[in-house]
């Protein structure tokens, strides 16, 4: 199904191709929006997956995904920092957060000390020039690869950032693949309850209607 966005957005990238990356390129494409996704060893190694994924999908460097209107961040917090050292400028556009801190994964899921702080709010001082929304980081992959509309309901993603009309914009699109939205407010507050070791992480939540 293609669907038309109430807004300008034409291309979205996707740095991170693990089964979360993965995941979002394939509810994205099946709506008509075209995807480049990235990885650290080169598109050439995506060849496979994007043979998959359908025409609306295409492999590239971080740095094409990194310059779409949009782009969302899908890799493990450890390599965040210099991720974003290497990318161009952002010069306004969308960065959707879709990253949790953690420092090691199974068996320990090891968080990184934050301080107190949103890891969203770190994350967006190392892109400066880049409208900032978390999303897509309190579900995991399974839940997210199914169909977001359920017979009780539309399954529920949480949003948080500062700047009103990158929120307006992640919320049509994840409207359009199905989602309810729920606006947390800023980076700070809302970011800080939505991650990982917050009080909406991890559930799995339906809208009714």
């Amino acid at each position: 199904m293609t669907i038309t966005l109430e807004m300008n957005i034409m291309k979205i990238g996707i740095i991170g191709a693990s089964r979360l990356g993965q995941t979002l390129a394939r509810h994205l494409s099946a709506i008509g929006i075209e995807v480049i996704i990235a990885n650290s060893r080169g598109p050439e190694t995506l060849a496979a997956l994007t043979a998959e994924l359908g025409s609306n999908v295409s492999a590239g460097t971080p740095d094409d995904a990194a310059t779409c209107d949009m782009t969302i961040i899908a890799v493990p917090w450890t390599r965040v920092e210099e991720l974003l050292e290497s990318l161009p400028d952002w010069n306004g556009r969308i960065l959707i957060d879709a990253t949790n801190a953690f420092l090691s994964y199974a068996p320990d899921f090891e968080l990184a000390d934050l301080g107190g702080r949103a890891s969203s709010e770190i994350l967006a001082e190392q892109a400066p020039g880049a409208r900032v929304v978390k999303a897509f980081n309190t579900l995991d992959a399974r839940l997210l690869s199914r169909n977001p509309r359920e017979p009780g309901g539309r399954r529920v993603m949480f949003i948080s950032g500062d700047d009103a009309g990158a929120k307006g914009d992640v919320s049509s699109i994840l409207a359009a693949l199905g989602f309810a939205v729920i606006d947390l407010g800023g980076l700070a507050d809302g970011g800080r309850i939505q991650q990982v070791g917050g009080p909406l992480a991890g559930h799995d939540l339906l809208k009714a209607g």
